[in-house]
């Protein structure tokens, strides 16, 4: 955002100052408007008000002070005209689908992306006549390739879930402009604090707010983020009539929790490197995933379109499932969850939770062996994280 003098905001500044609008009571922190509606000066008022011809609340499966003080605020983050918030991260993605396409249309995605996501695109969207064609994520070929006449957007996760992998986002969207067809970058796991895909060509940006953006594991909720006209015309609107909205607590809380963004991704992505580089010293394990590390495929492009590194890791131990399990049952300051981008550090066991519902060969093909872990590095204390970590790989 700009202020009076023209001037535009630094991140920081932005994360604490966008999108607030103070009633008439003065309050300094933002208020929450737990309301269901919104009364009206008259009846033309609230004529004008449903027909659109006057901007105002209406009703807070759409239109909400705290809601849109959130959106504001995340827009001016990740360098967006508009976002509209909604009621999960997985709702964010289906009401980007249901509003930009319809029967007959095709998508191209990552095969590295959430499990939910997967089945969503290959269980739920071709009962509305809407197919997706998977792809290896760095394999730009396979991309063009995958693209026919009926293409109508390519997705992403950059970095990827789990394996951290990272896409060039610049050149997957000179691939979408020269089709003619919409860039969906899932940027949950950097945060507009570590990747701006707007700035490197992406169309339209997609978050679970529930993760870093919340950043303490409180609330659940969502966020698609692009240009106005097209977010107006398709995106609100289907929110507006299906009704996947964000409640206003949990928008306040969201609030709360980009004030503090750029200062917890710096820690994330910290400790996160801390603990990589102790986990690649280890003979048990056999791979660690982490774009931190001067080994990994995707290390110098994360240099270049990332600030950090962020906080997810994920590696592979000796002897599968057995040893995954008995290590996650070592530890004790971890947590054994399937969340993340929590202030506490979590774990999971991707083949056996996230990914549970893929078939084997889906899980194969995305690199889900039975022998991964994911970390989700918290803001604990970075030794004490490595200690516990040393304990549970003794036990093995």
């Amino acid at each position: 955002m700009s202020d009076s003098d023209g001037r535009t905001r630094r991140f920081a500044t932005d994360a604490v100052r966008a999108g607030q609008h103070r009633s008439h009571e003065g309050e300094h922190a933002e208020a929450i408007f737990a309301t269901s509606s919104f009364v009206f000066s008259s009846a033309a008022q609230a004529a004008a008000r449903f027909a659109g011809t006057e901007p105002g609340n209406i009703y807070s499966r759409f239109t909400n002070p705290t809601v849109r003080a959130f959106e504001e605020r995340l827009a001016a983050l990740e360098g967006a005209e508009r976002c509209v918030a909604t009621a999960s991260g997985m709702s964010a993605i289906l009401t980007t689908c249901m509003a930009l396409l319809k029967a007959g249309d095709h998508i191209v995605a990552s095969r590295s992306i959430f499990g939910t996501t997967v089945s969503l695109l290959s269980n739920v969207l071709p009962k509305f006549g809407v197919h997706t064609s998977f792809v290896d994520m760095t394999d730009y070929a396979a991309w063009a390739g995958a693209i026919t006449p009926a293409t109508r957007l390519l997705f992403l996760e950059t970095p990827s879930n789990p394996l951290c992998e990272i896409a060039d986002i610049a050149r997957l969207a000179e691939l979408a402009r020269a089709h003619g067809i919409w860039l969906v970058v899932d940027n949950c796991f950097c945060t507009p604090a570590l990747q701006r895909p707007f700035a490197l060509g992406a169309d339209l940006v997609v978050h679970s707010a529930t993760k870093f953006l919340d950043g303490q594991g409180r609330c659940v909720g969502g966020a698609v983020l692009g240009p106005a006209k097209l977010l107006n015309e398709t995106v609100f609107a289907f929110v507006r009539t299906a009704g996947p909205s964000m409640s206003p607590f949990n928008a306040w809380v969201f609030l709360k929790g980009l004030e503090t963004l750029h200062l917890r991704m710096r820690a994330h992505s910290d400790n996160a490197q801390a603990i990589a580089e102790w986990l690649a010293a280890q003979p048990r394990v056999r791979r660690v995933y982490f774009p931190g590390l001067p080994d990994h495929p995707g290390h110098a492009l994360a240099r270049r379109q990332q600030d950090g590194s962020g906080g997810i890791v994920s590696f592979e131990v000796e002897g599968g499932q057995a040893a995954a399990w008995a290590l996650i049952d070592a530890l004790e300051i971890f947590s054994i969850t399937a969340n993340l981008g929590d202030a506490k550090s979590t774990i999971t066991h991707p083949a056996t939770t996230t990914h549970q519902r893929l078939s084997a060969a889906e899980r194969a093909a995305a690199g889900i062996t039975p022998g991964l872990l994911r970390l989700s590095v918290g803001l604990e204390d970075a030794e004490d994280l490595r200690a516990d970590l040393a304990r549970a790989v003794r036990r093995l």
